[in-house]
């Protein structure tokens, strides 16, 4: 065997060892990817799950509160009319007692212009104030009704403030947890970062958003909040003005543009997107800009 061929038979081994090492090196890098991967999905899945139970809640609470609350309007309403209807009977007695002393003061003259009738008008007389105190009686158990229907009215206003406050808290924890999901969105929003090398797994694209449907009217609101941070802002607008996932609102300050916002998760009243800034203007948005679907 000749030095030449010796010194090839080195050269390859030499290669071949130094190409394993690449091996192994590209097969663990594009390993711990593919775990980075799954970790974030996973998640991702539970916090849409998370979501949903608090949606579900929300919902449940908010039904719940308005059951109660149509409730405690139907009591006040009746109590409200039973209350008219004992002032009404109240006003009655009053009138009621007044002729009644009429009465007695009209047969106390009799009985004193007339001797011969003062037995008579006396057993009168004691039968009209017999029926004063009867009414007395009766006034008082009103009265004593009508105090304890302003304290049933009274209990039921604190427990409707009660239920105004729950669902504050409520819609606070909501609040919440939409800015927990967008956080954990982000990622997937700007994608992994691109290796040097190809992928074990075949790369099939980033998720595109759904082209945007035109409105025949364009839709007109302010900027509440913007997370500069996060790229995100929610808008005064929600699911009862038309508005809906995948939208693009333009974000305008005077006669200025200042970017883009793609809707990502709408609420009833309110709506958070996605800011899409640009280069073209050197601005930043803010609570307060104007947003519509149309320039």
């Amino acid at each position: 065997m000749s030095t030449l061929t010796k010194i090839l038979i080195v050269l390859l081994t030499l290669s071949s060892i130094f190409l394993c090492g690449i091996v192994v090196t590209y097969v663990a890098n594009a390993a711990d990817w593919k775990k980075q991967h799954d970790d974030l999905k996973r998640e991702y899945i539970l916090a849409g799950e998370d979501k949903k139970t608090a949606e579900e809640q929300l919902r449940q609470r908010t039904n719940d509160y308005e059951e109660l609350e149509k409730d405690l309007k139907d009591d006040l309403a009746r109590l409200d009319s039973k209350l008219q209807d004992l002032q009404v009977e109240f006003t009655n007695a009053e009138r009621e007692e007044a002729r009644l002393r009429q009465e007695v003061t009209d047969m106390a003259t009799v009985v004193q212009t007339a001797n011969q009738t003062a037995q008579q008008q006396t057993k009168l007389f004691e039968a009209a104030q017999a029926e004063v105190a009867k009414l007395l009686a009766e006034r008082t158990k009103r009265v004593q009704k009508l105090k304890e229907t302003e304290d049933l009215l009274i209990e039921k206003m604190v427990q409707i403030e009660t239920l105004v406050t729950e669902k504050k808290r409520l819609i606070e924890e909501k609040t919440e947890l939409e800015t927990r999901l967008a956080k954990l969105l982000k990622p997937f929003e700007e994608g992994p970062t691109i290796p040097t090398k190809p992928p074990v797994t075949p790369d099939k694209g980033k998720v595109k958003p759904v082209p945007i449907a035109p409105t025949a009217i364009a839709l007109q609101g302010l900027i509440t909040k913007v997370d500069l941070k996060n790229s995100m802002a929610e808008i005064s607008i929600g699911q009862v003005d038309g508005v809906k996932e995948g939208m693009q609102f333009h974000v305008a300050r005077g006669d200025d543009f200042i970017c883009d916002i793609l809707i990502v998760d709408v609420d009833t009243e309110t709506a958070v997107g996605e800011l899409k800034l640009t280069e073209v203007t050197k601005k930043q948005p803010k609570a307060g800009d104007k947003v519509s679907t149309e320039l």
